[in-house]
């Protein structure tokens, strides 16, 4: 082939793929992504799946039962299904705590355990607040779900298994009827049925939070979203 030849072919092959990248990046520009971030672009996390950030749904009813942060008579119910190993959740409950210092006496929240099978701990940690609940009490539960949230470093095995009887020690729990209320697996039941209920609730990822008014209205937050979404919800459901 001769020089010249060659030349045209190459030019040729060039402006093909020139053309093929201009084409993607115009495409992607459309899209909202631009070329640089193609790479670090979020993908769909399994813990909390991308849906619209609220749905209309309705969960369980709310029993003497449940474990309750806040007042217990408040207008607004907050039902949090959780996992004490997702990261979403970790990142999620401050903003339950700045929510209640917001709204006071107007929401309590409501914890209900949605262990994810693919988080390994989540179960006998889930199993481990409800013996703390039956040893310490409702304070003491909630001292608990504070602690896990804070020293997780989550994704399924974050807080070590053998942490959790010292950790009921330190929460003023007797250490021995902890670990034999967790290694009978007294509230193993009560967790699957509690993820149940979830499911048939319309629950598919964790935090999943349902907000009520007293008319027992409901929608469903799906995921770590910001508090401003929350405040939305609940100053509608005040109204």
């Amino acid at each position: 082939m001769s020089t010249n030849k060659f030349l045209i072919v190459a030019l040729i092959i060039a402006s093909f793929f020139l053309g093929s990248l201009t084409n993607k990046v115009a495409t992607l520009e459309r899209n909202g992504t631009s070329s640089s971030n193609v790479r670090g672009a979020a993908l769909v996390p399994t813990d909390a799946p991308q849906q619209p950030p609220t749905q209309q749904a309705k969960a369980k009813a709310v029993t003497d039962s449940d474990h309750i942060r806040g007042n217990k008579n408040a207008k607004i119910t907050l039902v949090e299904y959780s996992d004490f190993e997702c990261p979403f959740c970790q990142r999620f409950h401050p903003v339950t705590q700045e929510l209640l210092k917001i709204y006071g006496d107007k929401i309590r929240l409501v914890y209900r355990h949605f262990p994810l099978s693919f988080h390994a701990n989540a179960q006998k940690e889930a199993e481990a607040s409800e013996c703390i609940a039956e040893l310490g009490g409702n304070d003491k539960f909630w001292s608990f779900v504070d602690a896990i949230f804070e020293r997780t470093t989550a994704n399924g095995t974050g807080f070590a298994l053998d942490k959790l009887g010292p950790l009921a020690s330190e929460l003023g729990v007797n250490q021995v009827q902890f670990q034999s209320c967790l290694d009978s697996g007294k509230y193993e039941q009560l967790v699957k049925d509690q993820l149940a209920e979830g499911t048939a609730a319309g629950v598919n990822g964790t935090p999943s939070i349902f907000i009520i008014n007293s008319k027992g209205e409901s929608k469903l937050i799906v995921g770590a979203q910001p508090i401003d979404a929350f405040k939305t919800a609940i100053d509608s459901a005040l109204k």
